[in-house]
């Protein structure tokens, strides 16, 4: 298989796996749109992630124009699902504590065995 087409499958399996992990599990007193704000949030964190670019609240903002509270409200589940982790980093002046996410790795593995790459 082309690599093209192997990048545009494993596209398609994230997607549908994070589709199916969000809608069939959904949180207590969560809403629909809530879900929906999830799906999209993993979609742009898997693009981000692709791109190899950190994935900080800071650099989340920025690429997506929300709010530093938007972002958090939206990543916190994801987080809480075992969708992203989290860890604290210094921040980009070096004092502070920064919070940084990486998609879970046991996510991108199953996908990896969905393929059988």
């Amino acid at each position: 298989m082309t690599r093209a087409l192997n990048v545009q499958w494993h596209n398609l399996a994230f997607s549908a796996f994070i589709f199916h992990e969000i809608f069939d599990n959904p949180l207590e007193d969560e809403t629909p749109q809530s879900r929906l704000k999830q799906i999209g949030m993993m979609s742009v964190l898997y693009i981000m992630h692709q791109g190899h670019q950190p994935l900080t609240l800071s650099n989340i903002v920025e690429n997506t124009g929300l709010t530093r509270t938007g972002v958090t409200e939206t990543v916190d589940p994801l987080v809480g699902r075992g969708l992203l982790t989290e860890s604290f980093v210094k921040n980009s002046m070096g004092r502070g504590k920064a919070r940084r996410f990486e998609i879970a790795p046991e996510i991108l593995e199953k996908i990896r065995s969905f393929q059988g790459s």
